[in-house]
């Protein structure tokens, strides 16, 4: 084994020399088992799903099923810790905390842990705004043709790749009519949303706006950038919703990429925001969930820490919402981790959704600025992508192609890794909430586009 082990490390280290100081192999396998040790840790203690499973399940995702041979996993429930490592080299380590589920542990400082009582904070002072929208019970569908449109959503190809649907909640004129779920989840699972906490940070930000906090028409309070001759003071809090900031942050997941190396920092927007500017802002389009970081930071600035953010985000979002079971993780600097990590229930983040289908209201109160949802579904530049949102309100190829498949041409969805969708579609009044681990590069897109329109279908008068 340590033979092995010498030979591993000698080819990681020549490559490297080969390759140059920025496409080191050795961070990107650490990536890998940061992401691996984050994922079995979250779906482990927060899901309360098989470990066994989430890591079989995990280990068939493009970029890491080919490190699928070396990687091992330890669990250990007495520790409430996940060890992740290839050929037990670059290891990495994720803590779940109850309450603020998993962090990722680097080296040998201690994380910063928050201190919150996160049941108070569930508990509202006032009765939610938006009514309940289902009782205690899974809701059937009524019709066969809904009924079949479920069917379809979580049949299986007799061949790889796999779609692995673990939820659906449809939601029509503020009411569940149908939901069903896979095997080992239920109506109260919470299941990560993955990049659909961008979504969330935009609601957060819209929530900010509405209180006349900030504008996302302000440049970026980002103090690194404070400098009048730095050229990314320019930079605004609109072109980080975008993803037009011109900042050398574009995501690749290749492992090298900055969004993808900011899980090896402690305080991940601090990485992101050393970035360089590449072109001017509001000129250029590149994805990446590392702006969505510093968007993170620059709410819980705004609201004066980790421990106010988790509370703003209850007292403002989730309570007059009435999500219950959702949990938002911190990196270790005490920062949200608004580029990937909130695990909600399936009928939580449907709640989520109607928001946006309600314009931002929500029980006769505006919760999100005037005119925020347009703003947020709005292309930008000539990409299908809004504001924290993907649209279809775009000339874009994709958002075409998404038409053809039947999901309307004024619908807008958060969208997650491994098939993550809450779709809005206001003409339909329609939440369609599907959750899982589809592997295929699209997130199961076409599965997605006749699910939505199967329910349209069914549900026509």
């Amino acid at each position: 084994m340590v033979s092995r082990k010498l030979f591993v490390w000698a080819l990681i280290l020549a490559v490297a020399v080969a390759l140059g100081v920025v496409y080191r192999p050795d961070r990107a396998i650490r990536v890998a088992t940061s992401a691996v040790a984050d994922g079995v840790c979250a779906k482990t203690f927060v899901s309360g799903l098989d470990p066994e499973a989430v890591f079989a399940e995990t280990m068939d995702r493009p970029g890491i099923r080919r490190l699928r041979p070396g990687m091992r996993y330890r669990l250990d429930r007495a520790a409430t810790t996940v060890d992740v490592s290839v050929i037990g080299l670059l290891g990495s380590r994720a803590a779940f905390h109850d309450g603020f589920g998993c962090v990722l542990l680097h080296g040998s400082k201690d994380p910063y842990l928050l201190r919150s009582d996160v049941e108070a904070l569930r508990v509202p002072r006032n009765p939610p705004l938006l009514p309940e929208i289902a009782g205690r019970g899974m809701v059937e569908p009524s019709a066969p043709a809904l009924k079949a449109a479920l069917d379809h959503a979580f049949e299986e190809p007799a061949e790889p790749p796999f779609r692995r649907t673990k939820a659906v909640v449809v939601v029509r004129d503020g009411g569940v009519i149908a939901e069903r779920y896979s095997a080992g989840v239920g109506i109260d699972t919470q299941l990560p949303g993955f990049s659909m906490t961008k979504s969330v940070v935009n609601a957060l930000l819209g929530i900010l706006a509405q209180q006349g906090v900030l504008t996302p028409s302000m440049p970026a309070p980002v103090p690194e950038w404070r400098a009048a001759s730095d050229p990314r003071h320019e930079i605004e809090v609109e072109h980080l919703m975008r993803m037009t900031t011109g900042l050398a942050l574009d995501e690749t997941n290749s492992g090298f990429d900055p969004s993808n190396l900011m899980y090896l920092y402690d305080d991940m927007a601090g990485f992101a925001a050393k970035a360089p500017l590449i072109a001017p802002p509001a000129t250029r389009w590149a994805y990446s969930s590392a702006t969505t970081q510093i968007l993170a930071r620059i709410i819980r600035d705004a609201v004066g820490g980790p421990e106010r953010t988790l509370a703003f985000a209850w007292r403002e979002l989730f309570n007059p919402l009435g999500m219950r079971n959702v949990t938002l993780e911190f990196d270790a600097s005490g920062t949200l981790q608004g580029s990937a990590n909130m695990l909600a229930s399936a009928r939580d983040w449907a709640r989520f959704g109607l928001l946006y289908l309600n314009d931002g209201e929500i029980g006769g109160r505006r919760i999100l600025q005037d005119d925020w949802v347009d703003f947020s579904a709005s292309a930008t530049l000539d990409t299908d992508y809004g504001a924290g949102f993907w649209t279809n309100r775009s000339e874009h190829r994709n958002a075409k192609g998404r038409v053809r498949l039947g999901i309307p041409r004024d619908a807008f969805f958060a969208s997650g890794n491994l098939g993550q969708r809450v779709v809005i579609i206001p003409s339909q009044h329609l939440v369609v909430v599907r959750l899982g681990d589809a592997v295929d590069p699209t997130g199961d897109i076409s599965g997605l586009g006749r699910l939505v329109k199967e329910v349209i279908a069914a549900t026509q008068p």
